[in-house]
């Protein structure tokens, strides 16, 4: 039988585990997959450690959770190594010596630092009906300091969440479009954008134009009866039937929150190694990353897996392609 062993993540955290040993012959072994998809379920994300460092083996992964699942724009890069059969897997390559490339530019400015590559706290999909069960991560190529990829527990977040705020956003849905423009952000904006928006950014909006906009609850209830706190900033619009400047201030109020929660207990940080991959539930993690000097090239490969949690839904019913908003998008939504 196939082993590997497990222990917590660094820190006093109640969710994540640490993976060693999976190999081919793990992810052969039905009962290995099996443990491996109920220490996911209970832990919400896993960091494997020492894994082999192809596109084969991050594929092959993924599928002990679940198929892959497309990515819904057809403007994201996909990775070239896993081919066509593997539409599930994106490639966000970030390369200082390429300067018109879908991932440059887009500089941001914190605490007197210029980074590149920072992505403010988000859940993947939001701007769909339909979520994502989970992503799969790795990194090609890491910058020699910060580039981390945060990752914050909802459940754990929902418990530590001051109770007052907590309970004027609990019941209540957030509007989210696929407007990943930085400057365009509304809501814990904590940063000076340096310059222009990522050429992806705007080369999203024609697409994206037909998408209706999504709602999605700001915290849900899992079976096992967890609460999950699950409001991200970027991609976030406004709150379903208070978009009015007292539903603005509490958005605002949750997101930079959310922020400040990102350095305590709810949050883990991940230091990339080329032969780490990690899984995060995506209906219940957010997740961000830090950004790194813009000297240094970051390569991310990250595969997506089915599965909807069933809260979310488009405005009005509207379907994709029922609506054409290319004109609203370019004066900011």
């Amino acid at each position: 039988m196939a082993q590997f062993t497990v222990e917590n993540l660094p820190g006093d955290l109640s969710f994540g585990s640490q993976v060693r040993g999976v190999t081919w012959q793990t992810l052969e072994d039905e009962h290995a997959r099996e443990q491996l998809r109920e220490l996911f379920r209970e832990r919400g994300l896993l960091v494997f450690k020492d894994m082999e460092p192809t596109a084969k083996m991050q594929v092959a992964l993924s599928k002990v959770f679940g198929p892959l699942k497309d990515h819904p724009t057809q403007t994201t890069p996909r990775d070239e190594e896993t081919g066509d059969d593997e539409h599930g897997v994106i490639d966000m390559h970030y390369d200082p010596a390429d300067t018109t490339g879908p991932y440059s530019g887009g500089f941001v400015r914190m605490d007197g630092e210029v980074l590149t590559r920072y992505s403010p706290w988000h859940f993947d999909h939001c701007y769909n009906d339909e979520l994502n069960y989970a992503g799969v991560l790795r990194c090609a190529v890491a910058p020699p300091e910060k580039g981390r990829t945060g990752f914050m527990d909802g459940i754990e977040c929902y418990r530590q969440f001051p109770r007052e705020l907590r309970e004027r956003i609990e019941g209540l849905n957030v509007i989210y479009t696929l407007d990943t423009r930085l400057s365009k952000m509304r809501y814990g904006v904590n940063f000076e954008l340096e310059g222009g928006d990522m050429p992806i950014t705007q080369d999203l909006l024609k697409e994206v134009a037909i998408f209706p906009r999504a709602m999605h609850p700001a915290v849900w209830t899992r079976e096992t009866g967890e609460k999950v706190m699950h409001v991200g900033s970027w991609m976030t619009f406004g709150i379903e039937h208070h978009e009015d400047p007292e539903g603005d201030r509490l958005l605002d109020d949750v997101c930079h929150q959310i922020n400040k929660m990102g350095h305590g207990t709810s949050a883990y940080w991940h230091d990339w190694s080329p032969t780490d991959m990690l899984i995060w539930d995506n209906h219940r993690m957010l997740h961000a990353v830090e950004g790194c000097d813009p000297k240094y090239e970051r390569h991310t490969i990250r595969s997506t897996i089915q599965g909807d949690y069933g809260h979310g839904y488009f405005e009005d019913g509207k379907k994709i392609g029922e609506v054409y908003r290319e004109k609203v998008f370019a004066e900011g939504d």
